[in-house]
Parts: C-alpha cells; sequence; structure tokens
C-alpha cells in the first residue's frame, strides 16, 4: 500500500512564504515523477510543479520565479518552497506521484496525497 502525507500549509500574508513537503511511504519499488498540483474553490485542479528522478523541473508560469521544487530520492520526499505568496496562489495544494509499488505492478501509478490547503490573506 502506498501512502503520500503532505505537511506544511497554513495561513500566511501576501508577500510572505510557506514550505510544502510530502513523504511517500509504502510498498516503494520505483518513484518516477512527483509534483505539486492545487485547487481553488470552483476551479479545476491545475499543475503547479513537478520533478523527475533526475531533478529536471516544469513550473506553471503563474509561479514561476517564486515557487521552488525539490526531492531528495534517498527519503521519497517531494517539497515545494513557496515565496512572494499572493491572494490567488489559496487553494488545496495535493502531492503527486508516479510510483511502482512492486514488481508485480509491472507499470507506474498515479498516487495522490489528501491535500493540505494554502490561504495567502491578510
Amino acid at each position: 500500500q502506498v501512502q503520500l502525507v503532505e505537511s506544511g500549509g497554513g495561513l500566511v500574508q501576501p508577500g510572505g512564504s510557506l514550505r510544502l513537503s510530502c513523504s511517500a511511504s509504502g510498498s516503494l519499488l520505483s518513484i518516477a515523477g512527483m509534483g505539486w498540483y492545487r485547487q481553488a474553490p470552483g476551479k479545476q485542479r491545475e499543475l503547479v510543479a513537478r520533478i523527475t528522478r533526475s531533478d529536471n523541473t516544469n513550473y506553471a508560469d503563474s509561479v514561476k520565479g517564486r515557487f521552488t521544487i525539490s526531492r531528495d530520492n534517498t527519503r521519497n520526499t517531494v517539497t515545494l518552497q513557496m515565496n512572494s505568496l499572493k491572494p490567488e496562489d489559496t487553494a488545496v495544494y495535493y502531492c503527486n506521484a508516479q510510483i511502482m509499488p512492486s514488481p508485480l505492478a509491472g507499470t507506474y501509478n498515479d498516487y495522490w496525497g489528501q491535500g493540505t490547503q494554502v490561504s495567502v490573506s491578510s
């Protein structure tokens, strides 16, 4: 069984910073891409940032230059450092990972965390 657990959300003033972390646990034969998505009320879930196992990254245009994604392959974690936060960054942030849980699986499956709320308001 695979589990992704996020931490680090909260309430911050505009211009502030937050750091989100996600830890994968359980049956983890191999982890490919990891990333963060977000969903604001009344909107679709959207990609924030992704990182490959070899540390290639891509970001949504709206967060480029403000957010930084990183991962630790030895600890099976992915982190999102969010700086210069804006009210429009308010959303539930979800961790995502492509994981092959066992040799029997034969393929990578998509897994999601439970989400963590980020609120940016004065």
